[in-house]
């Protein structure tokens, strides 16, 4: 399991980098979100890990 958690604004960002926020729930600055660690949200991470803060769960 990982926390992830939006540290910085995505106004401005590319179009793109905000629909993979949306699509792991992040709306709001200091949100977070709990998700199984996979593949495919590894690379959602990677493309907007400038914005994110993310934590491993035991």
């Amino acid at each position: 399991m990982v926390k992830i958690t939006l540290k910085r604004s995505y106004i401005g960002i590319p179009q793109k980098q905000q629909k993979v926020l949306h699509s792991l729930g992040l709306r709001k600055i200091g949100s977070s979100v709990t998700r199984e660690e996979n593949e495919a949200l590894k690379g959602m991470v990677h493309k907007v890990a400038h914005l994110l803060s993310v934590e491993r769960i035991d």
